[in-house]
C-alpha cells in the first residue's frame, strides 16, 4: 500500500496521539486502508461522476480541488479593503466558513457516521478511541487539501497586498477556523445521538444537517448586518451575541493582533477565535468513546412504521398520477423517505432553497421603506427556489440500494418512462411542493394576496423546469444506480441549467408589464406544461 506524504508528516505528531490513548501504530494502518479505497471515491462538489471503467486508481477527489480555487477567488476583494480588520475578516471567514461548512455536510458527514467498517474492526481488539481518532483524521485531511485548494490564491494576494504577517496569521486562522467546525459538527451530532435512537435519529441528523446549511447561509447576512457604514468607513458597535458568530472571533484576532482596537469586546472575540476551536476539539476527544458507543443507535429499528395512506389521494386523481404510475410514485416517495444516502446529499439543499430568496430579497429591503418594498416586484426572488431542481432530478436516478434495482427487469411494468415520470411527480409532491407553498405563504404575507397568480406561474414554470433538467439527464431508471456513479452531460451541465432560472424570470417580468400578462404567461405555462409532460419518457 501506498505510504501517503500526508501520512508521513503524520508521523510527526506520533507521540502527540500516544498521550492521548490513542494506538498510533493501529490508527495510521486504518488511514492508510481509508486513503486507498478513496482513490475511487468521487466528491459530491461536481455533482457527478463517470462510471468508471478506466484509470480507476486515480483519486477523483483532487480533480475537484480546483472548483475550490474559484471559490476561494470570492475571498480576494476582501483584501483590498480599508485597514479595518474587524470588517475584513470577520467576512471573509463568514464566506470561507460558509465554503468549508457546507462542504463538510454534503461530503463528510456520512464518514463521520460511517458504520460499514464496523463488521471489520469491530472484531479486533481496538479501543474506540483509535477507531474515532482515524475516522476524524480522515475527514481533517480533507478538510485540509479543500483548506489548501480554497485560501491558495488569496493567501499569496494577502502576501503582497497585505505583508507577511497578514498572510501568517490568516494561515493560522483558516487552520483554527477548519478544527472548530469539524469538533463543532461532531459534538453536534453526538448530541443528537445521545438521546435519539434508530431510524428517528437518522431523520432529525438529516434535519440538523438542513438546519447548519440554513445557518451558515443566514449567519453569513448577520455578520455582515453587524457592521455599521459610516462615512465609508464600518463601524461595529459590540454586543454579547456576537459571540455566537465564530467568523467575528477570527474578525477581533486581526484586529487586536495587527489592528489599532483593542478594546475589551475585540480582545474577548480573539480569545474565543483561540479558545473555541481548542476547547471543541478537546471535548470531542474526550466523548470519543460515548460517540462511538451511540454511533451504534444508528443501526436500530424503532419499530414498523404505519402505512402512509396519503398517497390513496392520487389514486382519485388520474390527472396527477395515472393508474400505472401509482405504484412507482408511492415507491418513489418512500425512497425519499426512508433513503439515508439520499437524504443526506439533497436534503442540505432545500434548506438553501428556502433561505436565498429571502437573501436576494432583503439585500435590497434596506434600500427602501417597507411600503416602496411591498408594492415592489421582488418576490420574483422566489424564482430561486427551484436552484433544488436539478441536483434533486439528477440524484433520483441514485440509491444506496441500487442492487435492487433488478425488480424492474422481472416486474410486469409495461413502459419503463412509468418509472421516472412517477419518480419526478414524487419529487415534486414529496419535497419541492411543500418547500414552495412554505415560501409562497410568506411572499403572500410580506407583498400580499395580489401576487397570487404570480405564484402560480412561478409554480408552473417550475413545473417545465423539472421536465427540462430530466431531459438532460442520462434517463437511468429511478434508484437503480450507486451513488459513486452519479452521471451528466458535462462538467458545466448543472450551472448551464440554472441559468435557465433567470430566463423564467425575465419571461415574467417582462410580462408584468403587460395588461393581463401575468395571466397570459401562465396560460402559455400551462400548455407548455401538458405538451411537455406528454412528451415525457
Amino acid at each position: 500500500m501506498e505510504n501517503f506524504f500526508i501520512l508521513r508528516m503524520l508521523d510527526l505528531f506520533r507521540p502527540f496521539f500516544l498521550k492521548m490513548d490513542v494506538d498510533y501504530k493501529t490508527m495510521r494502518r486504518i488511514l492508510q486502508v481509508k486513503l486507498t479505497m478513496d482513490q475511487r471515491r468521487k466528491p459530491t462538489v461536481f455533482n457527478q461522476s463517470r462510471k468508471k471503467k478506466d484509470r480507476p486508481e486515480k483519486n477523483e477527489f483532487f480533480k475537484s480541488l480546483w472548483i475550490y480555487g474559484l471559490f476561494g477567488l470570492m475571498l480576494i476583494p476582501f483584501l483590498f479593503l480599508q485597514d479595518n480588520y474587524l470588517f475584513q475578516a470577520s467576512i471573509l471567514f463568514s464566506i470561507f466558513m460558509f465554503i468549508i461548512m457546507t462542504t463538510l455536510i454534503s461530503d463528510f458527514s456520512s464518514v463521520l457516521l460511517d458504520l460499514r467498517d464496523k463488521s471489520v474492526l469491530g472484531t479486533k481488539p481496538l479501543n474506540s478511541k483509535t477507531v474515532s481518532m482515524a475516522k476524524l483524521l480522515h475527514v481533517t485531511i480533507y478538510m485540509l487539501y479543500i483548506t489548501m485548494a480554497t485560501a491558495l490564491i488569496p493567501l499569496v494576494v494577502s502576501l503582497f497586498v497585505k505583508g507577511p504577517m497578514f498572510s501568517l496569521l490568516l494561515v493560522v486562522s483558516f487552520v483554527l477556523a477548519d478544527i472548530f467546525i469539524i469538533a463543532f459538527t461532531a459534538l453536534l451530532y453526538l448530541f443528537i445521538l445521545q438521546y435519539f435512537d434508530g431510524e428517528k435519529l437518522k431523520d432529525i441528523i438529516n434535519y440538523v444537517q438542513i438546519a447548519l446549511s440554513v445557518g451558515v447561509m443566514i449567519g453569513y447576512q448577520v455578520v455582515a448586518r453587524s457592521f455599521e457604514l459610516v462615512n465609508l468607513d464600518y463601524q461595529l458597535n459590540f454586543a454579547w451575541w456576537q459571540l455566537l458568530l465564530p467568523p467575528m472571533w477570527f474578525g477581533g484576532l486581526f484586529e487586536v493582533l495587527l489592528g489599532a482596537s483593542r478594546s475589551v469586546g475585540n480582545v474577548v472575540l480573539m480569545i474565543f477565535a483561540v479558545l473555541g476551536p481548542v476547547v471543541s476539539i478537546s471535548v470531542y476527544v474526550k466523548m470519543i468513546p460515548d460517540f462511538e458507543r451511540n454511533l451504534q443507535k444508528l443501526t436500530a429499528q424503532t419499530g414498523k412504521k404505519k402505512a402512509d395512506s396519503k398517497w390513496k389521494l392520487f389514486r382519485s386523481m388520474p390527472m396527477l398520477v395515472s393508474k400505472e404510475e401509482l405504484p412507482f410514485f408511492r415507491f418513489a416517495r418512500i425512497m425519499m423517505k426512508n433513503e439515508r444516502d439520499f437524504k443526506l446529499k439533497v436534503y442540505p439543499s432545500l434548506g438553501f432553497a428556502v433561505v436565498i430568496p429571502f437573501v436576494f430579497m432583503f439585500n435590497s429591503y434596506s434600500m427602501m421603506t417597507f411600503e416602496e418594498f411591498r408594492e415592489s416586484g421582488y418576490y420574483l426572488t422566489i424564482y430561486s427556489v427551484m436552484l433544488v431542481i436539478p441536483t434533486s432530478v439528477m440524484m433520483l436516478a441514485h440509491s444506496g440500494s441500487y442492487k435492487g434495482g433488478w425488480i424492474y427487469q422481472v416486474a410486469p411494468v409495461e413502459n419503463p418512462a412509468n418509472v421516472n415520470k412517477a419518480a419526478l411527480k414524487a419529487f415534486l409532491f414529496q419535497l419541492f411542493l411543500p418547500l414552495f407553498l412554505f415560501v409562497s405563504v410568506i411572499f403572500s404575507f410580506l407583498f400580499g394576496l395580489r401576487i397570487a397568480d404570480d405564484l402560480f406561474a412561478v409554480l408552473l414554470a417550475a413545473l417545465i423546469y423539472t421536465v427540462l433538467c430530466f431531459f438532460t439527464s442520462e434517463k437511468e431508471l429511478a434508484f437503480s444506480q450507486p451513488f459513486d456513479a452519479v452521471k451528466q452531460s458535462g462538467d458545466i451541465g448543472i450551472f448551464l441549467l440554472f441559468l435557465i432560472i433567470p430566463v423564467f424570470a425575465g419571461l415574467h417580468y417582462f410580462a408584468m408589464k403587460l395588461a393581463f400578462g401575468v395571466l397570459g404567461y401562465a396560460v402559455l405555462l400551462l400548455i407548455a406544461n401538458l405538451v411537455l409532460w406528454k412528451r415525457l419518457r
